[in-house]
């Protein structure tokens, strides 16, 4: 993973989807809420999901 910083952060939030930095700003507060919920799973599945091995790892088994 890495470590978690401040500009990382700031990284992720710029590159979440641009509906939902502008919908930050809207006046209706549903829109607000959908769009703080999917920058922060943007921020949240950048910065802890599962790294994908592309298949290139054998499975061992059990």
């Amino acid at each position: 993973m890495g470590i978690i910083t401040v500009e990382r952060i700031a990284e992720l939030i710029e590159e979440a989807p641009g509906w939902a930095l502008v919908a930050l700003t809207m006046p209706q507060e549903g829109l607000r809420e959908a769009a703080r919920h999917e920058v922060a799973s943007h921020v949240y599945n950048a910065l802890y999901a599962l790294p994908v091995d592309g298949g290139s790892q054998l499975p061992l088994p059990l």
